[in-house]
């Protein structure tokens, strides 16, 4: 029996999902290559070096990269003793940015907090903050929130705190993320499915109102059902983007090739930088991005399966959260870019430019490597005794 042992032990193969980090790193380099070609007139319009944005970005992987690797090293239990105190230090940033005076306004919302050279969009950190406080309310309170109906009352109202805190900076798109985030959690634990028949019309009147009650909101919505009614207005995003795209057919224009960049298109570099990926590298190079994201999902929810079947409640429900964060806001931003869905404003995970969103993201998938690495390690020492 011991010469077999190695090949018992090497059932989980390596110590990490080798496709989920291919996934990842290849988003990221991508991205790299993107915010190079879309920011170069941006820079020169803001008379800044060619490669401002290219440099920032990639200063962001670097330490992003750093987070990933202390977050690999960091045991989920730790996360899990902390989740919710790590969620009362994000509400509380969330309050702070609110208090007049303490930050500015920037494009009509409050959503970064300025510690000398450095923001911080506290935004950013209170999603992940979520993922870990359900994540253990969910192996804390399991049987309450099987079995009675107040056990899905309280998650929903931590929910709802968060919300409207994020709704007053505002945030419409960061509410709807952390939305279906928490609700498709709740469901991947088990949840009963009638308890979400009997939340949704409450969701969908909240939604409602929330669209109705803002001008720009309303704007953006009527806008979506026909862009090119007003083309150079409230549609004028849209239709640029819906150009860019047109314009990519197959194989794109080349890289660096992008029309729509050259100031037509806003935000080329962060929020629309997959239309103008879509221009320059054609629907090839788009499904290619659509596939490394598929790829990164799949295995994400694998990892969740495997710490399951381990025993690790806390760090599969962590794994399911973090997954489908990135997972929507992915699908969200992309259908934003082709016209299926309203503009919102939400960066593209480890593509678009930006800094606390590049950092959070890198640092969330790490906490994933680490759910995978335990769930393995579990496996193997399951093994060991058997043997």
């Amino acid at each position: 029996m011991i010469p077999q042992t190695p090949k018992i032990l090497n059932v989980d193969g390596a110590k990490f999902d080798r496709w989920l980090l291919f996934s990842f790193l290849a988003l990221l380099s991508i991205g790299v290559v993107m915010v190079a070609s879309a920011s170069i007139p941006i820079t020169e319009r803001m008379q800044l070096p060619m490669f401002y944005f290219t440099y920032h970005q990639a200063l962001y992987i670097a330490v992003g990269l750093g987070l990933f690797w202390l977050a690999t090293l960091l045991p989920i239990e730790e996360i899990q003793r902390y989740a919710v105190i790590l969620l009362i230090i994000s509400l509380l940033l969330l309050v702070v940015i609110l208090i007049p005076g303490v930050t500015r306004i920037i494009n009509g919302s409050i959503r970064w907090l300025f510690i000398g050279p450095i923001s911080v969009q506290p935004s950013e950190i209170v999603k992940v903050a979520l993922i870990a406080y359900m994540a253990s309310y969910m192996v804390r309170r399991s049987r309450q929130l099987h079995s009675n109906f107040m056990g899905f009352v309280i998650p929903m109202g931590v929910l709802s705190l968060v919300a409207f805190l994020l709704m007053l900076e505002p945030d419409f798109g960061a509410v709807v993320i952390v939305t279906a985030t928490v609700l498709g959690m709740l469901f991947l634990g088990g949840v009963q499915f009638n308890r979400f028949l009997a939340l949704l019309p409450f969701v969908i009147m909240g939604l409602g109102v929330l669209t109705v009650s803002s001008s720009y909101r309303l704007q953006r919505l009527i806008a979506f059902r026909d862009p090119w009614a007003d083309q150079f207005d409230t549609g004028y995003q849209l239709v640029q983007a819906l150009i860019a795209v047109g314009r990519g057919a197959w194989f794109g224009t080349g890289l660096g090739g992008s029309i729509q960049k050259l100031l037509y298109l806003p935000e080329s570099h962060s929020d629309f930088i997959f239309a103008v990926l879509a221009e320059e590298l054609g629907l090839v190079g788009a499904l290619t991005v659509l596939g490394l994201y598929a790829l990164f999902i799949f295995r994400g929810m694998q990892v969740g399966r495997r710490s399951h079947m381990r025993g690790l409640l806390f760090g599969s429900y962590l794994a399911y959260g973090i997954t489908l964060l990135i997972g929507l806001q992915a699908a969200i931003n992309i259908g934003v870019n082709i016209g299926l869905l309203p503009t919102k404003g939400l960066t593209l995970p480890f593509l678009s430019c930006g800094g606390s969103s590049m950092l959070i993201a890198c640092m969330a998938v790490g906490v994933l490597f680490r759910v995978d690495y335990e769930a393995r390690e579990t496996s193997k020492d399951s093994v060991l005794k058997d043997v």
